[in-house]
């Protein structure tokens, strides 16, 4: 019974937010509570909820800080210079915009958070997709796909905790993984071309200048950087299209080297947050930061919450300022920490009752005892909507054991099941589940549903296609 519960409440919350009749944190805290009424815990409700937030209250607290740091990286112009490079690259093409999406997402993923990386890509993107109106949810499922690929880095989370489950090394999972991966990666870049065509054969070739002129009006309006950027109502948070001082709509690629730097602005370069006498000192404080997680010197909401602190200090001294920026930034810190408590009401029912335990159950008990010597293909398998309708902690700690154990019992090493349970990452980074999905939808004002609706036919054919990959190579 908790087992059918169990999806039936799984496929409710996704059916009502992918119809939009409901909003995501009202689903992630209504439909559990239901569920938890109709298993006959009720009573127990305000315990599940107590240590579901419990269990999430730090991944709340580094992503409250996270916002603050990198919205204050972006509004003093750090990531400028990627912001200019990718647009120099993509020069207003449909195409070439998407395959940047991916490669930027895939970049700034070598620090093994999800969240930063979908700030700084966004943050870098939004404004350009929005000018040439086109699709945001394009935009979402490339970030998405690109760093689930990479979240299989051994600092990233996944890899750890099936070293962790399964008592084994992090390297010697990963490393042989690499060509798997690799081919994962080209397939998000070969599909990021494809969607690129698609909104290229829709929009046409244009350029800034182009787009300038067809939208005079628009010339003198601020595009946000950030969802909620500037509510504070400074004004300081926003960042326009520059015109380069033209607006003839002259293509992009005449003119000289200077003329190429300024039609490739999107960032405002005269906003009043610049601070480009401390721009070094906000490179090797980001470097810093980023490396201290890797290490592990300190736990990682200690690290933004230290970083964001400084960020503000040495770049605002002054305390008027700094309670513009923070305001700048509060929508995006309430609505990301709003949706990682809801999701903490989720997935402490899903906990709390025992009906996580009776779905993984039910799901090694339904393989056939045929598949027993290719457990690992049925682990990689699994691992898609596993990883989608669980946590990682919830499927590595809780269902990989068990899968493991079946396996060994028909000759299936550690390794190669622990490697297998890989394989859904790049659907899992869509998960409802996973707080940096949240911060992605929401710095792109895409609704959750139509981001799922787009995302996971293209996500679990990367999925496919790296564990296709992993048969072919030996891996798996």
């Amino acid at each position: 019974m908790l087992t059918i519960l169990g999806f039936a409440m799984i496929a409710t919350f996704l059916v009502l937010i992918m119809m939009k009749k409901m909003s995501p944190i009202a689903a992630l805290v209504l439909i559990p509570a239901l569920f938890c009424v109709f298993v006959g815990k009720g009573a127990k409700l305000g315990d599940y909820v107590i240590e579901g937030v419990t269990g999430l209250a730090p991944t709340a607290a580094m992503l409250m800080f996270a916002i603050v740091y990198f919205g204050v990286m972006i509004d003093v112009g750090l990531f400028d210079p990627i912001v200019r490079g990718i647009l120099k690259f993509a020069k207003a093409d449909p195409m070439r915009i998407v395959v940047g999406t991916a490669i930027l997402a895939a970049i700034v993923s070598l620090d093994g958070d999800g969240s930063t990386t979908f700030m700084i890509t966004v943050s870098a993107m939004y404004p350009l997709y929005k000018r040439l109106k086109m699709s945001l949810v394009v935009m979402t499922g490339v970030a998405a796909m690109a760093n689930g690929v990479m979240n299989t880095l051994p600092w990233g989370g996944p890899t750890a905790r099936a070293a962790t489950a399964l008592k084994l090394d992090a390297s010697d999972i990963f490393v042989p993984m690499i060509p798997a991966l690799a081919v994962g990666l080209l397939g998000v870049f070969v599909l990021s071309y494809v969607l690129g065509m698609r909104e290229r054969k829709r929009l046409g070739t244009l350029t800034l200048g182009d787009v300038l002129v067809k939208e005079p009006v628009e010339e003198k309006e601020t595009e946000a950087v950030l969802v909620g950027a500037g509510s504070g109502g400074s004004g300081t948070g926003k960042a326009a299209v520059a015109t380069g001082g033209s607006g003839s709509g002259t293509d992009a690629e005449d003119g000289d080297e200077d003329g190429d730097k300024e039609r490739f602005q999107v960032l405002d370069p005269h906003r009043p947050t610049l601070r480009p006498k401390l721009y070094w000192f906000n490179a090797l404080l980001t470097v810093t930061l980023l490396t201290s997680m890797i290490m592990e010197w300190l736990p990682i909401p200690v690290l933004f919450l230290l970083g964001a602190a400084l960020a503000l200090t040495v770049n605002f001294p002054h305390i008027p300022d700094q309670k513009a920026r923070l305001a700048a930034h509060a929508d995006n810190v309430l609505n990301v920490s709003g949706m990682v408590f809801a999701a903490a009401v989720f997935t402490g029912v899903l906990q709390g009752t025992g009906m996580v335990d009776h779905m993984a159950r039910w799901m090694v008990d339904v393989i056939p005892e045929g598949m027993g010597p290719h457990m690992a293909l049925v682990t990689g398998i699994l691992s898609l909507p596993l990883t989608y309708f669980m946590s990682n902690d919830g499927f590595y700690f809780g269902v990989l054991p068990v899968l493991a154990e079946a396996g060994a019992a028909h000759g299936v090493s550690p390794l190669e099941m622990a490697r297998a349970s890989l394989v859904g990452q790049p659907l899992h980074m869509s998960s409802p589940l996973v707080p940096a999905v949240y911060v992605l939808v929401g710095m792109a004002k895409v609704e959750f549903g139509d981001h799922t609706r787009f995302v996971v036919k293209w996500a679990a054919l990367t999925c496919l296609l790296i564990l296709g990959a992993g048969i072919l190579f030996g891996i798996i």
